[in-house]
């Protein structure tokens, strides 16, 4: 079950590191639309938002304290969902649609990320960490 659940923390970062190479490679672009919504500093906002979301999957995926990284996707989840994809605030049904659908995905990756933080926070915690749970 070790390597199943290795492979689970793979898959699951699979989209914040992908997001994370695109804040850091795409800045300006994304830093365009976060200042649409109104960001502060949104260059900055999205380079660290891009090193947070890396940082955080890397040490989940090495389990470098897994509890603490898979806790710490939450926030930032939650924020994406609520300022960025504020789908009731949207006129056309398309894009209604569209970032109603992102915003579920956002939320429902919250949900993901908060039930490995409960696995891995618990005595069971699944093998192959480098460093167990930080509050365990």
């Amino acid at each position: 079950m070790d390597v199943v659940a290795l492979i689970a923390r793979i898959i699951f970062t699979a989209i914040f590191i992908g997001a994370g190479i695109g804040h850091l490679t795409a800045t300006d672009a994304m830093a365009g639309y976060a200042g649409a919504k109104k960001l502060p500093q949104p260059k900055l906002a999205v380079q660290v938002s891009g090193v947070y979301i890396i940082l955080a999957s890397v040490l989940l995926i090495l389990g470098i304290w897994p509890d603490l990284a898979a806790i710490a996707l939450v926030p930032f989840l939650l924020i994406t969902a609520f300022v960025f994809h504020d789908f009731w605030k949207q006129e056309s049904p398309e894009a209604r649609q569209q970032e109603q659908l992102q915003f579920l995905k956002d939320v429902s990756l919250a949900g993901g990320a908060l039930a490995l933080f409960v696995l891995y926070a618990s005595d069971s915690h699944p093998g192959l960490n480098l460093v167990g749970p930080l509050f365990a």
